[in-house]
């Protein structure tokens, strides 16, 4: 399902087909050079700018499962040493794309997000995660080796999705059908939909998405060694989905690993 799944993102990255596949024009990346700018974990919201705790200038970023560039060619415009990371060989190209237009220095790193054993322990300051974890069957693995990685008070910012959200059909919503709860969690694409739309699913290149709860969410950068410091939900857009009407349909935490002694 990995290789799959990187493959889905690699068409959407070619067609332009998704908002995470929208690479940061000039503007944003001369004014990210002057201090101004923001990136995103969920879908709307912007990160607050005390996640960030001061500056980049000069600090190891990794941006995990986060290819497509955006957050990545802005971290490195507002000074960051940037890492790309991502299964998805065209995301990293859009990145790498940005970093040779505006002359960033970029580095692009492709693998699997619950395994960073190209990295030695407590290589980055700041770890920047949107939402793409829902693409991974197991999510622990992730927070395990993002807190490996991070060096003692270095930050983790990451995005996810509601759980809830996978309680409803959403093609079905999409062709006129009920808003009714239609799966119980944690929900899987891979197993809870019939045969037949698996199988289009595979032979059409699209994503499969993997719900995970907030106890393997939240509860798991816990376990993992990580202090919880910030927390916000966000919505998307009522032509996104009509659940926006009712709950938000993602969420983000700042979790930091304890200094030293």
């Amino acid at each position: 399902m990995l290789a799959h799944n990187g493959r889905a993102w690699d068409a959407q990255a070619r067609d332009g087909s998704s908002p995470w596949v929208q690479p940061a024009d000039p503007a944003a990346i001369a004014a990210a050079r002057s201090g101004d700018w923001q990136i995103i974990l969920t879908p709307c919201k912007s990160v607050p700018r005390t996640w960030f705790a001061g500056a980049l200038d000069g600090r190891d970023v990794l941006c995990l499962a986060s290819g497509g560039g955006q957050q990545a060619p802005i971290l490195a415009a507002a000074g960051a040493r940037v890492t790309s990371f991502d299964y998805s060989t065209a995301q990293l190209e859009l990145d790498a794309q940005v970093a040779a237009r505006e002359a960033l220095a970029l580095r692009t790193i492709q693998g699997d997000m619950a395994d960073l054993s190209v990295f030695a322990d407590g290589s980055f300051d700041l770890i920047v995660h949107p939402v793409s974890n829902v693409f991974s069957r197991q999510v622990r693995p992730v927070w395990r080796e993002c807190s490996r990685v991070l060096r003692p008070g270095g930050r983790l910012l990451s995005g996810f999705m509601n759980p809830d959200y996978y309680l409803f059909d959403h093609a079905a919503i999409e062709s006129g059908g009920p808003l009714e709860v239609s799966y119980a969690l944690p929900y899987s694409d891979e197993r809870d939909l019939p045969p037949e739309r698996r199988a289009q699913m595979l032979a059409e290149e699209e994503a499969f998405e993997f719900s995970h709860s907030l106890d393997e969410q939240i509860g798991g950068q816990l376990d993992a060694g990580l202090v919880l410091r910030g927390f916000y939900e966000d919505r998307w857009s009522d032509d996104a989905t009509p659940l926006n009407r009712y709950l938000p349909t993602s969420m983000a935490t700042l979790a930091e690993k304890p200094a030293a002694g």
